[in-house]
């Protein structure tokens, strides 16, 4: 047993602790645009300036090319990958307009007390209001929330395959990467709010009305920020 720990009970490895750390940090270097959308990523370079070998560098990268936020080419390495395309954008918010309202029409059918807690407490956790103009580190508690939020309501929806079809678009990293250099932060928790209720309340009607404009809120926000 450990000094002052619970039988059994163990910490993350500090290779793992290294390797969350510096994934953490390249990850704020390509959201931060440091490290500019389509500029190769050295990891020799990074290395030095994050005082690490270059296992933990490599590791962060394949992490970061699983959620699409670098491209490895061949003979050139790993680059940050470009931001997303008037076009792609589009085609993001149509794919998500088509699942997610639904997903939270479903969620309303299936409501019980343990889902109207799980709401209550994922909502709860979107307090943070970020400075205009602030940095990833100041958008990163409303991103997670964002994340975990709409993932719940898929979660509950029951459709295991709808939930892995949005979570495999990592469209919230994509879209955060445009969303906090833009200032655009007020709205979401009332909207959040809205579809909270509508689902707690069994209305799947409303709850589908409720993510829809949500949706389409946030894309109309995030338009004229789409290079």
């Amino acid at each position: 047993m450990q000094p002052g720990g619970e039988r059994g009970v163990v910490g993350p490895a500090p290779r793992q602790i290294l390797t969350d750390s510096v994934y953490d940090a390249v990850k704020a270097l390509i959201m931060d645009d440091v490290v500019t959308p389509g500029a190769k990523l050295n990891m020799d370079g990074l290395a030095r300036d994050l005082n690490v070998s270059q296992t933990p560098i490599r590791e962060a990268l394949a992490r970061l090319e699983s959620e699409r936020l670098v491209v490895k080419e061949p003979l050139r390495g790993y680059t940050s990958a470009p931001l997303l395309s008037q076009s792609a954008f589009e085609d993001l918010y149509e794919f998500r307009l088509h699942l997610e309202p639904w997903a939270a029409g479903h969620a309303a059918r299936l409501v019980d007390e343990q889902s109207r807690a799980e709401l209550a407490a994922e909502l709860a956790t979107c307090s943070v209001r970020p400075p205009p103009g602030g940095g990833y580190a100041d958008y990163k508690p409303l991103a997670s929330h964002d994340a975990r939020f709409h993932d719940l309501v898929m979660r509950l929806a029951g459709n295991r395959t709808a939930r892995a079809a949005l979570a495999d678009t990592h469209c919230h990293l994509h879209i955060f990467r445009l969303f906090y250099t833009s200032g655009t932060g007020a709205g979401v928790h009332l909207e959040h709010s809205k579809v909270v209720d509508a689902i707690s309340a069994g209305d799947p009607t409303a709850a589908t009305s409720a993510m829809r404009e949500h949706l389409e809120s946030a894309r109309d926000r995030l338009r004229p920020h789409v290079r």
